[in-house]
């Protein structure tokens, strides 16, 4: 999931779609860029001038690429650079979703099994119990607390043989970008065991004695402590954060003059077997089940399913996947779609590049170039001309436009307009100096559009150390300038092509 500041920004950069925004002042440089028909391959019409003046006025440092479409018959009705290859931010996510749907179907669901190797006898199970995970990003604690209460109804009350944790089901990859802050929760592992989007609440609270600091699997219901996930508190300056590999726990550091009285927040879990396992050992306990040390599996161990939890449909987990734009739910959906499509599970990146190929084969997208399912590095590439291309495709033979996000214009104060187009469902996507939008809108006379604008400054992100990417100087004015003008292109459309 992109951090809150990206959300912050998308809310506070928005036009109405009648405003198209006070004139700016030129660039120190001119980015005159040469208009030109597009260069897919649906009909196309020339852009017109005016487009690069409004580009301009953004004063964006880096490069725009934008196309709009007629979803009705194709035609490429505007387009500026759109063969530019950027990076998508979450934009990408809508690809992820047709590619989970065209894999896996609407009405797939991850499964989280407790399998046993033996019989139960007088509540004894004579052999080993095994946790499995098929990589459901949903699952919390309140559902492993589920699991424990149907378990303990079949009159389990001890385990003779081993408590064997299974994350198999896909490869575990300690973090989705390793050129993110260490401390960033939307930046987890992945594996076939997720728990709580794989992240642990860190909290604290300053007493006469000191900071009192909690370490928690919080979910809805209940809020066991974690043990696998180790805090110190530092007397420096910075950085904030530190993360190092423990072996058997998450070993991480604090600042304590970073710390307020009091607050929290949400940190990356990287070993989620050892997160799952424990927490659903403490709960097993406290329900009167004591289990051995928890094991963990490379390969599927046969046995008999005991219970079973299962997830939401997919076509439910992909819909709040784009809502909130959780980085977790896309890759483990799309690592899920790649172990279907090739009949076996690989690595994250390779995964990626695997929806790249099936995006050419289904789309006609040749410059795609992905290395996750979420968007979340800047190495991904797309182009504006390619993602149009998609979502026209896309629209009349898949549930896509259904499950975006039903985004309201807003005026520069941040109101909703009155006389906004009649629909405006897309996915948006933020990065520090990356910037983009892709969807469809529907003029207020009806006509459907599809559109994608991305920008981005790479030059400038490189620059960033990475323990600064989360909140790095001069990234949040450049990213609203980039929203601006976002909603400065629908709202010309909008009325250009209305009819």
């Amino acid at each position: 999931m992109q951090n809150k500041v990206s959300k912050r920004v998308f809310i506070t950069g928005v036009l109405s779609s009648l405003a198209c925004g006070a004139n700016a002042g030129p660039l120190e440089r001119s980015l005159r860029p040469q208009l030109r028909p597009s260069s897919l391959s649906l009909k196309s019409k020339p852009a017109p001038s005016d487009l690069s003046r409004i580009i301009e006025a953004a004063e964006l440092s880096g490069s725009v690429g934008c196309a709009v479409a007629d979803v009705s018959n194709g035609d490429i009705l505007e387009s500026y650079r759109d063969d530019i290859p950027l990076p998508p931010a979450s934009v990408v996510k809508s690809l992820t979703a047709l590619y989970a749907l065209a894999h896996l179907g609407p009405a797939f669901r991850f499964s989280t099994r407790l399998v046993a190797t033996g019989p139960i006898q007088n509540g004894v199970l004579t052999g080993d119990l095994i946790l499995v995970g098929s990589g459901d990003p949903s699952l919390d604690t309140d559902h492993l607390a589920g699991l424990v209460s149907e378990l303990v109804k079949t009159g389990l009350r001890s385990v003779k043989g081993r408590f064997i944790v299974d994350g198999s089901a896909l490869p575990l990859a300690p973090q989705i970008d390793v050129e993110q802050p260490p401390h960033v929760a939307y930046n987890p592992a992945v594996s076939g065991l997720n728990l709580n989007y794989n992240r642990v609440y860190f909290g604290w609270e300053k007493g006469a004695n000191g900071y009192r600091i909690d370490m928690e699997a919080r979910a809805l219901r209940y809020r066991p402590a974690v043990k696998m996930a180790r805090m110190q508190l530092k007397e420096r300056g910075s950085p904030v954060y530190t993360y190092r590999d423990g072996g058997v726990w998450d070993e991480w550091t604090v600042s304590r003059s970073a710390l307020s009285k009091e607050g929290a927040r949400w940190l990356p879990v990287r070993k989620p077997d050892r997160y799952v396992g424990e927490i659903f050992q403490s709960l097993a306990r406290a329900d009167g089940l004591d289990l051995p040390l928890a094991e963990f599996s490379k390969a599927v161990v046969p046995g008999v399913t005991l219970v079973s939890h299962e997830s939401a449909s997919l076509a439910d987990i992909v819909q709040r996947m784009l809502k909130y734009s959780t980085n977790l739910t896309a890759e483990t959906v799309g690592m899920a779609a790649t172990k279907t499509r090739l009949g076996m599970a690989v690595p994250l990146a390779e995964s990626a590049a695997q929806m790249s190929r099936w995006a050419s084969e289904r789309f006609g997208a040749a410059g795609l170039s992905l290395v996750d399912h979420s968007g979340l590095s800047d190495r991904s590439r797309i182009s504006a001309g390619d993602m149009v291309r998609i979502l026209v495709k896309a629209r009349n033979s898949t549930e896509l436009n259904a499950l975006l996000k039903d985004i309201k214009m807003r005026n520069a104060k941040g109101n909703l307009a009155q006389s906004a187009p009649t629909g405006f469902r897309a996915k948006t996507g933020t990065l520090n100096f990356v910037a983009g939008l892709g969807g469809y809108v529907t003029t207020a006379e009806g006509r459907e559009l599809a559109f994608a604008i991305f920008s981005a400054d790479t030059a400038r992100r490189a620059l960033i150390p990475v323990a600064q990417r989360e909140r790095p100087k001069g990234a949040s004015g450049w990213n609203r300038r980039a929203k601006i003008l976002q909603y400065k292109m629908l709202n010309r459309w909008c009325r250009q092509y209305r009819s």
